[in-house]
């Protein structure tokens, strides 16, 4: 009986306090020459370790509530401890009554130097610059919580795209590229400034409205659904009448792109003219895509 109730105890204790990712971390060398070299694989495990051991939320995660996400590093050089990457960020998240998962943050950082020493302690503090290293992974770990809970709940994401503004902000203190609104229009400082702004703020409504009541309800009701999907469309149109050719829309499109595509060219027979239309006008990077939807 003893036995049991620990037993018990243990897979309580693991579902209460499953950490909020499931994150798998690669990094790649190829470029540096020397990609076998152990350094890259350490780093490689502590950053695995770092992003998927921390505790980044307040809020209690089933084992099966922990979020799909992967971070590619890719080193193109590095002497001593200084390190010059990219970093390619992307989450998903289940559709309800399905095996499939949909893109819902996609990102490249291509502003990503650091600096590591081999086994360093990785702590992330919340209101305190360690490192760019550490800046740099906790701004996009808040990036996919803050994203993935807009798809479920309308502004749902506010608590954590606060704490990625605040890493923002304390981070602007050392000259790391992508802090600073001096960075750029495509900078980390310009996405999470934007994604917080009233300007844009049919990009939130439409995570919520684009997955609860469209993708959601394709397996009951597949038409419906897409109708729903091709619906939003419209939303992001009023962002694209007040800030033509904004990044948000970029960053949206380039995690949906493929999906919608998908969308509109299968499942049962609903008007897309018109959706069509709207991506050409207001996502005309991906007009190679939009050009292989079958009407």
């Amino acid at each position: 009986m003893r036995n049991i109730l620990v037993l018990l105890a243990f897979l309580l204790s693991t579902i209460v306090f499953s950490q909020e990712l499931n994150c798998t971390v690669n990094v790649i060398a190829q470029q540096t020459g020397n990609d076998n070299n152990v350094v890259f694989k350490t780093l490689e495990k502590q950053l695995t370790e770092f992003v998927n051991n921390t505790k980044w939320t307040e809020k209690s995660f089933g084992a099966e509530e922990r979020i799909n996400c992967s971070m590619v590093i890719n080193v193109s050089s590095y002497e001593n401890d200084r390190f010059k990457a990219t970093l390619q960020v992307s989450s998903s998240r289940p559709i309800y009554n399905s095996t499939y998962s949909s893109p819902v943050y996609n990102y490249n950082d291509k502003d990503f130097n650091f600096q590591y020493l081999e086994f360093q302690n990785l702590v992330f503090n919340p209101i305190q610059f360690e490192s760019n290293l550490i800046s740099v992974l906790s701004f996009h770990v808040y990036m996919i919580l803050g994203t993935d809970a807009d798809s479920f709940e309308l502004n749902g994401g506010d608590e954590y795209f606060k704490q990625a503004q605040t890493i923002a902000n304390y981070s602007q203190q050392i000259n790391g590229q992508g802090w600073k609104l001096e960075d750029g229009l495509q900078s980390r400082f310009a996405l999470i400034d934007n994604l917080v702004s009233p300007t844009f703020k049919e990009i939130r409504s439409t995570m919520y409205s684009y997955h609860i009541e469209g993708l959601d309800i394709m397996a009951q009701s597949a038409k419906e659904g897409k109708a729903k999907v091709i619906a939003t469309l419209s939303e992001l149109k009023k962002i694209h009448r007040r800030r033509p050719n904004s990044y948000l829309l970029r960053v949206f499109f380039d995690a949906k792109s493929d999906e919608l595509m998908d969308i509109l060219s299968g499942g049962p027979n609903v008007s897309i003219t018109e959706a069509v239309d709207i991506l050409n006008r207001i996502a005309p990077m991906h007009s190679q895509k939009w050009r292989n939807i079958k009407f």
